[in-house]
């Protein structure tokens, strides 16, 4: 029994499947159903977000036996090959790997060949900014004319590096980073729909680390869920993603504001034979002093937007700590982050970061005490 992996398994087959990238599907459902099809198209934005199933998708409207539309019929013999990518007429090619100006000519040379079954021979060119200069010049020409039956598709990462005349000639769209909250419910729904359990932390950390990349979450989600062995569960998911665990991330904010250093190096030491990023120590520490200055400011607001475990003393810290004192926090923190890179190791500029807030609040305090 072969396996298919869930990025490929769940890959929109309609463009009423694809996930947070509105404006770009009406536009192009409109362009079809309205008789306005321009012969080039140019997909760009970070990896992962939809440019290479859009572009599938746009090659399957075009050739559809039923007619061109934006909602191919899926059952005819076209729709199939290029759903299996099967389709001779459909050519998907690689820019970073055909990057000579030989490999360019021979593509051109056989554009004039009428398509072998369907309406349209469709380029799908993916990664084109890694085409040469030459590369670019010899496709320019056909790019403004290209024969009635032929049809390109674009699609990058780094809009930038591509030569403004490619880029006039074709239609432009780039497409937007996903929302966590909408990677969020795309994952939910898959886990109900296979059947598998899971934690709702495990899947907002989930989408968060993915960046925007619905991709990237889907993998991170193959791999918690072999770990798992079978279900998604929040210990198995902070060590895929090399996080701290939310209980050392309370201890520890816990003891640096109550100004205890000793408690602060026995957690980090703790926190080392675990094997964490570093980095990570601090972002999830920012994170809490965050929830910890919201729920002093929004109360309301907050209480839906975290898990119930440590709210209670999330909400006791917030009473009894000073404003000023998560601001400082905060500040010295995120400042010892972008010196990390400096540190003799990443371990003592996490340390001497927790050091040096603990003594900023000593400070801050005894300046209090002598005004009053």
């Amino acid at each position: 029994m072969n396996y298919e992996i869930l990025a490929r398994k769940w890959r929109p087959q309609s463009f009423k499947d694809i996930i947070g990238q509105k404006h770009i599907v009406t536009a192009i459902s409109n362009g079809l159903s309205l008789g306005r099809i321009h012969h080039a198209w140019l997909l760009s934005g970070t990896r992962g977000i939809g440019k290479t199933t859009i572009a599938r998708l746009l090659a399957k409207s075009l050739n559809c036996q039923k007619g061109i539309a934006s909602n191919p019929c899926r059952k005819c013999i076209i729709c199939k090959e290029i759903e299996k990518g099967l389709c001779l007429d459909v050519l998907e090619i690689d820019g970073a790997s055909r990057t000579k100006v030989e490999d360019m000519r021979e593509m051109l040379d056989n554009i004039y060949y009428a398509p072998t079954k369907s309406r349209f021979k469709v380029y799908l060119i993916d990664e084109v900014h890694m085409l040469s200069r030459h590369s670019f010049n010899a496709l320019l020409k056909t790019l403004e004319e290209p024969p009635a039956h032929i049809k390109f598709i674009l699609a990058t990462t780094d809009v930038e590096r591509i030569p403004k005349t490619i880029i006039s000639r074709c239609l432009s769209f780039k497409l937007k980073i996903i929302s966590e909250e909408k990677i969020f419910k795309f994952l939910k729904s898959i886990l109900i729909k296979e059947s598998i359990d899971s934690d709702e932390y495990s899947l907002k950390k989930i989408s968060h680390y993915a960046k925007g990349s619905i991709r990237d979450a889907l993998n991170l989600l193959e791999h918690a869920i072999n770990l798992g062995n079978g279900s998604v569960n929040i210990k198995n998911t902070t060590e895929i993603l090399g996080i701290l665990p939310e209980k050392y991330s309370f201890l520890l904010a816990d003891a640096v504001l109550k100004e205890d250093s000793k408690k602060t190096m026995l957690l980090l030491n703790k926190i080392s034979a675990i094997g964490i990023e570093w980095e990570e120590v601090l972002i999830e520490m920012l994170r809490f002093l965050y929830h910890i200055s919201i729920s002093q400011e929004f109360p309301l607001v907050w209480e839906k937007f975290f898990t119930e475990t440590y709210k209670n003393q999330i909400q006791i810290i917030a009473q009894n700590v000073n404003k000023k004192n998560i601001q400082l926090c905060y500040e010295i923190l995120l400042n010892g982050r972008k010196e990390l890179k400096f540190a003799p190791s990443q371990k003592i500029g996490v340390e001497m970061s927790l050091l040096r807030v603990i003594t900023a609040i000593q400070k801050n305090k005894s300046s209090v005490n002598k005004n009053e």
